[in-house]
């Protein structure tokens, strides 16, 4: 069939579309066109195509194969998170340290990100308690990498890929304090949890000094304006208590043993 048509203005040939699955063709490639083989074989190309949407595309995609490969077979697990800048002789790093010793005792693997300060602080609490200490880090300019009580790490591109994992194999969400890292984890846990698009979990707020304001803002500006419901608020629990912490989430997971964070693939 003749890949040209009139066109029925001018009589002018136009090319006709070709489709290859969803994707559209239209007009003849000019003559002298690489052929995929040789833009696979020729070693004097450029590395240009490494960074087109296409390829991107499957490095996105090969980062979901790792990573849920890797944590296919995590125990129940808690995600703990706060600041990289939190130093260990803060306060906050100690609470690190007892929030994850007191979730290992509790049976639960700890799951941060995998950086320095608050981070390392819950790696470390696991770690040295005989726990299964797991760290999802990010790649960025400034952060050095894993800590060295991560057992179990993995090294992400995109921060939305790391964010499922973090959603997908956590029972629950810890917040120690932190900057937009942790406020940018905290607000989409809420917004899933609100919206539906995951199952209820606890999502809890420790250090009530620390987090205390936002809640006020919340629910002086974002609940009485109506941008939220005021129920949205009991989303979120506060407190200072590493064993209180721990009894929430132990309470959430044994009403709810074989809870699936994002549902069945039927619904995703």
């Amino acid at each position: 069939m003749s890949t040209e048509s009139a066109d029925s203005q001018g009589g002018k040939a136009r090319s006709t579309a070709k489709f290859r699955g969803p994707v559209m063709f239209r007009r003849e490639r000019k003559p002298g066109a690489r052929t995929a083989d040789r833009n696979l074989l020729d070693s004097r190309q450029d590395s240009d195509w490494v960074h087109t949407d296409p390829w991107r595309v499957l490095r996105i995609q090969a980062e979901f194969v790792e990573g849920f490969g890797a944590l296919a077979e995590v125990p129940p697990a808690v995600t703990v998170f706060g600041s990289a800048r939190t130093t260990r002789e803060h306060p906050e790093y100690q609470a690190g340290l007892a929030l994850g010793a007191a979730l290992t005792e509790a049976g639960f693997a700890v799951i941060t990100g995998g950086g320095p300060g608050a981070m390392e602080a819950a790696n470390r609490g696991s770690s040295e308690a005989g726990g299964y200490s797991i760290g999802l880090g990010i790649e960025l300019p400034f952060e050095q990498g894993l800590n060295e009580w991560v057992d179990l790490g993995i090294n992400f591109r995109y921060f939305f890929v790391r964010k499922t994992m973090f959603v997908k194999y956590s029972q629950a969400f810890v917040c120690l304090p932190g900057g937009f890292g942790t406020l940018d984890e905290l607000f989409e846990a809420l917004t899933l949890v609100q919206t539906r698009k995951i199952t209820r979990f606890p999502i809890i707020l420790f250090g009530t000094a620390y987090w205390s304001g936002l809640v006020d803002w919340m629910r002086d500006s974002l609940a009485a304006s109506g941008k939220i419901s005021p129920g949205d608020l009991d989303l979120i629990q506060l407190t200072d208590s590493v064993e209180e912490a721990v009894r929430i989430i132990k309470g959430e997971h044994e009403g709810h043993p074989d809870i699936e964070r994002l549902g069945t693939e039927d619904q995703w």
